[in-house]
């Protein structure tokens, strides 16, 4: 199996070793996330110590990024304004930035990516894959890590009838061309992640294609000259409900079923809500991989 992406992950002032795969703790400091939305409020209002709790437990557990979201992007969710989205995440995100870890801000909005760089933000979680090229600008401008996200449509409209000729192909040639034009604009590789964007305009079949391909989207990014790792994002999502019927509360065994499958197949960041379990799953499975 090809190995693909630098070793190192360049994101302002951390590096982090990719050379084994590595956890991204989600943290949805939302009222409206699929999964944990509300989590963090206390009589309608976030509670900053209680998402600064959770995030030293997830490192205990073995996080080496934390992930935090300021907008729920689950199918059918409301826009929310940079303002607001400003609002939630700025008091999170200072004191996050006080703990020995990468921290990651997951939005699209190049205003509020610009004013969390400048607060100390290591990376950029960009679910449109910076389509508008305005975000690629903005990072470009500093030292910052950028993920580049597939997504067919927008949250409000993107599993409404998602269609492909061929997934696989499509999401790489979409985040080959966003990692080109990120390079034109002088962000080197080693500060670049792509997510093929599970469950973002896509079906089940879509999102296990995409699975079970894995190893196509690393080959095609190295024989592009792309080496850069792959993150994905599987951890409770619906496609998981449609498989095992489960709600949202009880999808830890099939999250860590695909976590598993994901690094076999090559991923090196595994975006999850269950930290501890997770890190287990993806040790026994580079454990295999490594063989």
């Amino acid at each position: 199996m090809t190995e693909v992406g630098s070793a190192l992950l360049r994101a302002g002032n951390r590096v982090l070793d990719l050379t084994q795969p590595v956890v991204m703790g989600v943290l949805n400091i939302t009222p409206d996330s699929f999964s944990d939305g509300g989590t963090f409020y206390r009589h309608q209002q976030l509670d900053v110590n209680l998402v600064v709790n959770q995030a030293q437990q997830m490192l205990a557990q073995g996080a080496q990024i934390l992930d935090v979201g300021g907008e729920s992007s689950r199918p059918g969710a409301d826009p929310v304004s940079a303002a607001e989205e400003l609002a939630r995440v700025m008091p999170v995100l200072e004191r996050l930035l006080e703990l020995d870890t990468m921290v990651s801000l997951d939005t699209y909005k190049p205003g509020v990516a610009a004013q969390a760089i400048a607060a100390g933000c290591h990376l950029i979680n960009d679910i449109s894959g910076a389509r508008s090229g305005e975000m690629l600008e903005v990072v470009a401008r500093t030292e910052a890590a950028l993920c580049l996200m597939h997504m067919q449509g927008d949250p409000q409209t993107m599993q409404a009838q998602p269609e492909y000729s061929d997934v696989c192909a499509q999401v790489a040639m979409f985040l080959q061309q966003q990692l080109q034009h990120a390079q034109r604009l002088g962000i080197a590789l080693d500060r670049l992640l792509v997510d093929p964007g599970f469950g973002f305009g896509k079906t089940l079949e879509h999102n296990l294609a995409l699975l079970r391909r894995l190893p196509e989207l690393s080959d095609g990014l190295m024989q592009a000259g792309l080496p850069v790792p792959v993150l994905v994002g599987l951890s409770r999502k619906s496609m998981l409900e449609a498989l095992t019927q489960r709600v949202v509360e009880d999808r830890l065994a099939g999250s860590v079923a695909c976590a598993t499958l994901a690094v076999f197949n090559g991923a090196k960041v595994v975006r999850a809500h269950d930290v501890a379990a997770t890190v287990d799953a993806i040790a026994v499975a580079q454990a295999v991989r490594n063989g």
